[in-house]
């Protein structure tokens, strides 16, 4: 199979003689000739995001085991003068955080996503690991994104652009998630790893339908039947990032998948109540998961 590097769908990057990728502190001082970008960045293959710097320095930790990287050094933030998101580089594999929400998310994927253009890396996989909440499946279960809703139901993402509204839609790659499905999950792992819609909202609280915020002006009962009509689309987890990764990913025509592990059933409650000890638990799931299935892609080239 033939291998092609990413081309975005903005002409103004051919013009552009520089790029300052701010948020990641990555200067691309010449455009024409990105031959420095190409020797740091240009054999990456995954790029993996998830929330926190934290989790990402232990994601790159983990990565190491599974590559067989010898490497014993701490990892190192190649991001870190920029105080804004971290990332860790393990062989092919970049491990960045994006923060809470599609607002910090968007920034670093839009940056990430030139970067990857500017390294003409080779058909990147975009990867998302991180928690959510379930939807009828107990805590613990890792959810693999089908199609992604927002926050009004609907399989898209909205945006506005210069005054309009901007709508596109929102699926992940199939084929991702098929190999995710194939090669990561593991009847073994003592969990259960599941392939369903993920709907992602522009609020934790208000936006999922919580009684628990700020404010709420809805009944328990308003929510009920919200998350019930939810799970009647197919919705099995929500967070706050999907619908926006799913709609950018698939406009600029990069693979990719989102794979969660939820920490409370929504039908059950609003609060999250497992210990600290088995969250973090919960937050090595995906780890196995993306583990696995970055491990036979780079064997394999699938």
């Amino acid at each position: 199979m033939s291998k092609s590097s990413v081309n975005l769908p903005n002409p103004n990057l051919d013009t552009m003689p520089s790029d300052f990728l701010y948020h990641l502190d990555i200067n691309v001082e010449n455009t024409q000739d990105t031959s420095d970008i190409q020797q740091r960045f240009g054999d990456v293959r995954v790029v993996l995001t998830g929330g926190t710097a934290s989790r990402m320095r232990e994601l790159a930790l983990y990565m190491r085991k599974v590559l067989g990287v010898s490497d014993q050094s701490d990892p190192v933030d190649l991001c870190e003068r920029g105080h804004r998101y971290a990332m860790y580089k393990v062989g092919p594999v970049l491990c960045v955080s994006h923060g809470v929400g599609s607002s910090t998310f968007s920034v670093v994927l839009h940056e990430l996503l030139k970067l990857v253009r500017y390294a003409r890396c080779q058909d990147p996989v975009f990867l998302r690991i991180g928690t959510c909440g379930g939807l009828g499946v107990p805590p613990g279960t890792v959810v693999v994104t089908k199609d992604a809703f927002n926050g009004l139901l609907r399989n898209e993402h909205a945006i506005a652009i210069l005054g309009k509204l901007v709508v596109r839609p929102a699926q992940f790659s199939e084929d991702v998630i098929k190999d995710i499905m194939k090669y990561g999950a593991d009847p073994s792992d003592g969990f259960q790893t599941i392939s369903a819609n993920t709907m992602g909202t522009e609020c934790f609280y208000e936006g999922q339908g919580r009684t628990d915020g700020a404010i709420c002006e809805y009944t328990e009962k308003d929510k009920m039947e919200f998350l019930q009509k939810c799970h009647d689309l197919g919705i099995r987890n929500i967070e706050m990032e999907a619908s926006m990764f799913a709609s950018v990913t698939k406009k600029v025509g990069v693979k990719a998948g989102d794979v969660c592990v939820t920490v409370v059933n929504r039908l059950q409650g609003d609060q999250v109540t497992v210990t600290m000890d088995q969250k973090h638990e919960f937050e090595r799931r995906p780890f196995l998961v993306v583990g696995r299935y970055i491990k036979k892609l780079l064997s394999q080239n699938l």
